[in-house]
């Protein structure tokens, strides 16, 4: 229980400041959504995603590469309060109590994780404008890949934030990273008919998998084909470890971390 109190507290603050700053709320909602709406339109016409089923629009093929972009803007914007807490002298006060960093680390994590999760939710309830039909077992498993996503975003966004001084040199390094993770991770077009090096790229990326297994699970419940991607088995199987690892790396860097 003396590990618990300060997760769920560090958890909590995380969540009670994202509600309270709508401007997060819009920021990272919105902006995916305009994504979505201006790419998804206007590349609707003249793109179809090879591998895909016939017939699928660019903005059927695009709308799961949305909700992972959703998960990846809640990231950076929650990983971002590191660096204003270690400015503001909270970072401080927190690292002086007895607690161990582990349990520091996995409090922002988790506290990004649930914000990300449930704005990924709500995104998911426009799949049937798009006539995609989600079932309860395929609803149930795209919100556990997103939470397996949103929480290896969330960690990676937070071994960044714990080495930075200023949120400017946050937002460059992560514009830097996680848009181009994001881009070649089969969201945006797929590695299907892209040149080889793009394919060596994605096949690296760990993100990959997790927007396979996404894609797979939304697409579980309707017509829809998820195209010539990673099964869904080892999808999973490879974002989890990537989990441990962009946790353990967090977990390392605040350990070492002066502030």
């Amino acid at each position: 229980m003396s590990i618990l109190l300060p997760i769920y507290t560090l958890w909590h603050r995380e969540v009670v400041r994202f509600l309270r700053q709508r401007s997060r709320i819009t920021g990272a909602f919105a902006q995916p959504l305009v994504f979505w709406l201006l790419l998804g339109g206007g590349l609707n016409a003249s793109f179809q995603p090879a591998g895909a089923t016939p017939g699928m629009s660019y903005v059927e093929y695009f709308y799961p590469g949305t909700i992972a972009l959703v998960l990846l803007f809640t990231a950076i914007f929650a990983t971002i309060s590191t660096v204003e807490d270690r400015r503001e002298g909270f970072l401080q006060g927190v690292l002086v109590a007895p607690v161990p960093r582990w349990a520091v680390v996995l409090g922002q994590a988790l506290g990004g994780t649930w914000l990300a999760v449930l704005q990924g939710g709500l995104f998911l309830l426009l799949a049937p404008l798009l006539g995609i039909h989600l079932t309860l077992a395929s609803a149930v498993a795209t919100v556990g890949v997103m939470l397996v996503v949103a929480f290896n975003l969330t960690s990676l966004g937070l071994i960044i934030a714990w080495r930075m001084e200023s949120t400017q040199g946050f937002h460059a390094i992560m514009n830097l990273i996680l848009l181009p993770i994001w881009f070649l991770s089969g969201a945006f077009f797929p590695a299907t008919g892209a040149p080889q090096p793009l394919r060596w790229l994605m096949a690296a990326n760990p993100l990959t998998y997790g927007m396979a297994a996404l894609r797979r699970c939304v697409y579980a419940g309707g017509s829809v084909a998820p195209g010539a991607i990673p099964a869904l088995a080892p999808s999973v199987a490879v974002s989890v470890a990537f989990c441990a690892v962009t946790f353990f790396v967090a977990v390392r860097t605040a350990t070492r971390s002066r502030v």
